[in-house]
């Protein structure tokens, strides 16, 4: 006789990372995904720093409306999301924000300056990496795994 799995849920689903066995892997992808948090987090900072300015030069540029509107928009965004992926606490959906506004980095510096390779690498070396975590998760080390072995426990007869 088997036993009955419970099926899977879409926030279990969202939380589950992609599994590798390897330790070291598992600790090299949680600095990984530390680093790139903490280090995003200026960038939403200087956009606080100056609002007007990156409104007008960037939003504004790329034919955005409401250009303060989405500079604050893009600044919380790069804070709140960049802290939460640093913790793992909802990687995919943080990762997904903070891709979209690489996105956006990535179209202003193309509309910009072309196809110079020193504007648009910060913003695709960035982009590479939240698709990283997009696609894998937090990783074993983080607070998604740790709430989804919970929520494992919790459901299991």
């Amino acid at each position: 006789m088997t036993a009955i799995q419970p099926k899977p849920t879409l926030l279990l689903a969202t939380l589950q990372s992609t599994a590798i066995e390897n330790r070291i892997g598992q600790v090299v992808w949680t600095i990984a995904r530390v680093a790139v948090g903490l280090l995003m987090i200026h960038n939403g900072f200087s956009k606080l720093a100056d609002v007007q300015g990156f409104a007008s030069g960037v939003v504004s540029f790329i034919g955005l409306p409401y250009p303060v509107f989405f500079t604050y928009c893009a600044a919380y965004a790069e804070i709140g999301s960049s802290i939460l992926l640093a913790a793992g606490l909802l990687t995919r959906l943080n990762a997904s924000v903070l891709l979209f506004t690489m996105l956006i980095a990535i179209f202003f510096h193309l509309k910009k300056d072309g196809l110079q390779i020193p504007p648009l690498e910060t913003a695709s070396l960035y982009a590479l990496w939240f698709s990283f975590f997009l696609t894998n998760g937090g990783g074993l080390f983080s607070l998604d795994t740790a709430i989804a072995s919970w929520l494992r426990k919790s459901s299991s007869p």
